[in-house]
């Protein structure tokens, strides 16, 4: 009998998102948001239905970020993009949100507060689906340091501000998608 990963593509791009979506800390249920898993950019190269990241790479990327903050957009896809970006004293002049885009947050060194929530006032659309606005009544703020992780859910108002120097990794599942739930 052949293998049902073989026979299947779509069950195929599951299996090889499932540890990508777990290593994110999604559970089983929500790694079915990386089924349509990312294939290398190079077009010089066969294309590959996976993208590793050595340690090496990495640390690389995060030594040109330390001398030039930015952003090293790794992954671009339609359905989620994965992005490292160092920054240094930088402030969000306004709330932001995302209609059809959720946001996961692992700080890998620094610190930084995040402003989320509340009822934003003065909104405006920037694009289809992005939001800004100078304010958000009774949002909460929270500091992120070394190590923490921040899931946003799309639809909610965020504005992050850096006082000395962070250094993060961004996922962002997007798409449409019928609810999001955090495990309690």
């Amino acid at each position: 009998m052949p293998n049902a990963s073989i026979t299947n593509p779509a069950r195929r791009k599951f299996l090889r998102a499932v540890p990508a979506a777990a290593a994110a800390g999604f559970t089983l249920t929500r790694a079915s948001l990386f089924a349509s898993a990312a294939v290398a950019q190079d077009t010089s190269a066969p294309a590959l239905p996976f993208r590793l990241f050595t340690a090496q790479e990495i640390a690389g990327d995060l030594k040109a970020l330390a001398a030039n903050p930015g952003n090293n957009n790794l992954v671009q896809e339609k359905s989620f993009v994965v992005i490292l970006t160092t920054e240094k004293a930088k402030s969000a002049a306004e709330f932001e949100w995302h209609d059809h885009r959720d946001h996961i947050f692992q700080i890998l060194d620094g610190s930084t507060v995040y402003e989320l929530g509340g009822t934003p006032k003065g909104a405006h659309s920037k694009a289809p689906g992005e939001w800004l606005a100078p304010e958000s009544e009774q949002h909460q703020t929270v500091t992120l340091n070394k190590g923490d992780m921040l899931v946003i859910a799309r639809g909610t108002p965020h504005r992050r501000i850096t006082a000395s120097s962070v250094t993060f990794s961004l996922i962002s599942p997007q798409g449409t998608v019928s609810s999001f739930s955090p495990v309690a």
